[in-house]
Formats: C-alpha cells, structure tokens, sequence
C-alpha cells in the first residue's frame, strides 16, 4: 500500500479518520445528552434535526450500534493506517511510537475534545449529526441488525430485558424539581403557581374551608328585618340557609337571584323557592378532585361534611383558586384582625387565624400537615389549653399564650427567632 500511495495521501487519510472518529464520539454523547422534553418541544414545531434525532432515539440500540460501528471501523483502520505510516517512515521501532501517539491523538481530538463540546452544546452537534444518522441507518440496517441481535442476545443471557424506550411519566416530585429548575425562563409567580397546581393533591378541603363556626348564612327562623341585614351585609354572592343551626341546611341562596325580587316580597317563602339544593363533599377531599367536581357539577360552593354527616364548614371555588394564584379578593379588614404587627418581627396573632393563611400572608413556616388553626397546633402540642403568660416554640417561632377562655385559646404573640441563613 505505501508504494501505491504517497506518504501525504496516507497521513491525509489518516486525518480524515481521526476526524471522523471524532465525529462519532461526540454525536454519540450529543444524541445521549439531549433534553428529551426539549427535543419533543422542537420536533412538535417542526425541527428537522429534532425530528429526526427524536425518531432514532426510539430505537436507541439500533442507534448505538450505528456509531460503535461506525467508531470502531475508522479507529481499526487508523490503527492499521498508522502501523503501515510508521514503517514505511521508520521501520519496525516506529510502529510503537506510531501506535502511542495514535492514542493519544485519538484521546485527545477523538474522544476527550469533542465529546466535551457535545457535552455542553447537544442540540448543536446532534441535530445536524442525526440528519447523518438516519439515512445512514438505513443504508446499513442489515449490519446493524445483526449487531444488535446479538448484544441483546447476551443481555438477555445476563437477565437484563429491553423495557419502553418512550418518555416516562414524570412524578409530582419531579415535575416540582423540573419546575424549580426552569429558573429565568419562567417568572417566578409563574413558578409560583405551577407549584401550587402540584401540591393541590397534598391540600384538602379541610385546609382551606370556612369552619363551622365562622360560616355567614340566613337563619330562617331570624327575623325578617335580621335576615334582609344579613343580605345586604353580605360579602358573599352565595349564602348557605339553615333552620337554627348550619347543621339544618335547607338550601343556597344567590344574591343574584334577589334582583329581580321587589323590596316587599323579601319574605321567607319567596326566599326559600329561591334555593338551590346543597351540595355536600366529604371532609379529607383533596382539593385537586374537588376542583375538578366543581368544574363537572357547575358549583361553585360546597358543604364539607364529617363521616356522620354533620358539616365541618364550607368550601368555595375561590378558596381553591386562592390555593393556585393567592388571595384576589380578601378583605384587608380581615388580615389585619388576624395579625396586628407589635414590632419588626413580634405579632400578636388571633388563635383562630388559619395556619396555612398565616404562612401565605406572613411568609411563615409553621406546620400544617395536623390542626389547621393556631388554636388546634398549640392544645395539640400541649394536650391542654394552656393558662395566659405560658410560652413554647414552634419551628423556631418564640409563642406566648395572651388569652385564653374555657374551651380555645383566643390570641397569641409570635415573635421570629428564625437562625440566620
């Protein structure tokens, strides 16, 4: 060979195989480090290279087996290329050099050097690389094959089985992860809100209802002069209407329904052929399939109901829609009867106030996978209502007892001694 061919014609080869060594490292680690949401995003707006990449990585086995052939046919001939360079340069002696500096001109410019820039810039060397690839793939298909056919043969002697190469499903948690990661790309109330979608399903109704003791409706057997006051009053565009006690609901009322209903038939039958039946949940509803109840049912407002049927409080649409993209229609009167500021980071807190509100509202981290007001994470803790003066720690918050009645504890000041981070 080296007296048919000039010696320049031979190292010119040589360096077309080196290259082309280099070629099939880098591709290899480009097409294997690609974003595969990234990829399915291009290729959906009509990349071509991502397309294509998308379609090899299909049959990620058949593509490997292209480029190790590809890979291994160069460097095998490079290796014999450099034994025939060296000897006809230097002789036998030669050959040895020859074959060290063939490593380490393979692992540097083949291997180390571009499977580097792939590592860093995959879409860029991928996409053109698998418009190569995939002609290629069918030209040597038979070849192919029959490598493949046997390497899954000795995996199937070793007990490994070929499993679905398509996308796996991702988890919440690693959707959370996925999203916390997008970093600049998404803002971060966006982030906000994506993350709050995902913890929908660790939230239940009972975290976010109206308790039984707050709830605002009409009492039938009020007054009619109460009941029209309780209406004009009213914050809400639907009041639940009991007999006595919210445990003996009759029906929901719309104030919407009250317009065309003259001042002197506001009575209590004309109310009451204005109802709506109620609608009941039971209590520990997660508040993802609720929503999605709502959405089917066309409800906006639901009773949340213990196992024996007593109501627990009330759930709205809004309460959920709060849960996503934070309060939008709260009454500042309310937050500032909840938490009044007694200095930089010392508050005084209403028992009552919900612990997950009060985290939103104040930026705190006090737990709430148990009782859902101040009130229940303190005789909790305590297994008794505590007498005023005394104080504890809850997750680094100083809390001191200020006021206390027969049954509840009715405020409370917190003071922040969070460590320093």
């Amino acid at each position: 060979m080296g007296d048919d061919v000039p010696l320049a014609g031979l190292i010119g080869l040589l360096l077309v195989l080196l290259l082309l060594s280099a070629f099939f490292s880098g591709s290899e680690t480009a097409l294997m480090s690609l974003n595969r949401y990234q990829l399915r995003h291009k290729a959906r707006e009509g990349h071509r290279g991502a397309r294509l990449a998308e379609r090899l990585l299909k049959r990620p086995d058949r593509l490997i087996g292209l480029i190790l052939l590809g890979n291994n046919l160069v460097n095998f001939s490079a290796a014999s290329l450099v034994a025939v360079i060296a000897f006809e340069v230097g002789g036998q002696p030669a050959v040895a050099v020859g074959t060290l500096l063939l490593t380490l001109a393979v692992l540097i410019f083949s291997e180390a050097a571009p499977k580097t820039l792939a590592a860093l810039h995959p879409e860029r060397v991928a996409f053109p690389a698998a418009i190569i690839y995939y002609p290629l793939l069918k030209i040597t298909y038979p070849i192919v094959w029959l490598t493949n056919a046997a390497s899954n043969g000795v995996l199937s002697l070793l007990g490994v089985r070929d499993n679905s190469n398509d996308l796996h499903a991702l988890t919440r948690e690693e959707l959370r992860t996925v999203v916390h990661e997008a970093g600049a790309r998404i803002s971060s109330r966006y982030r906000e809100m994506l993350i709050s979608i995902l913890d929908l399903e660790k939230v239940t109704v009972d975290d976010v209802m109206v308790p039984h003791n707050e709830i605002i409706g009409i009492d039938l057997d009020s007054e009619d002069a109460e009941i029209e006051a309780i209406i004009n009053d009213s914050q809400h565009t639907r009041l639940p209407v009991y007999r006595d006690n919210i445990d003996q609901v009759v029906g929901i009322l719309h104030l919407r329904k009250l317009a065309n209903l003259a001042q002197q038939d506001l009575n209590k039958d004309n109310l009451q052929r204005l109802l709506s039946d109620p609608y009941f949940v039971p209590e520990g509803t997660p508040l993802s399939t609720q929503l999605v109840q709502f959405q089917r049912r066309r409800e906006r407002i639901a009773l949340v109901v213990d196992e024996y049927g007593d109501i627990q409080g009330i759930v709205t649409l809004e309460d959920i829609l709060e849960e996503i993209v934070g309060e939008f229609t709260t009454d500042p009167a309310d937050d500032e009867d909840d938490v009044v500021s007694e200095g930089a980071d010392t508050f005084i807190v209403d028992a009552t106030a919900n612990i997950r509100e009060l985290n939103r509202s104040q930026n705190w981290d006090l737990p709430t996978d148990g009782p859902k007001t101040f009130n229940g994470l303190i005789v909790e803790l305590l297994e008794t209502i505590p007498a005023p003066g005394t104080c504890l720690k809850i997750n680094g918050y100083d809390i001191e007892i200020i006021e206390t009645d027969d049954n509840r504890i009715r405020s409370v000041r917190v003071s922040q001694d969070m460590p320093a981070t």
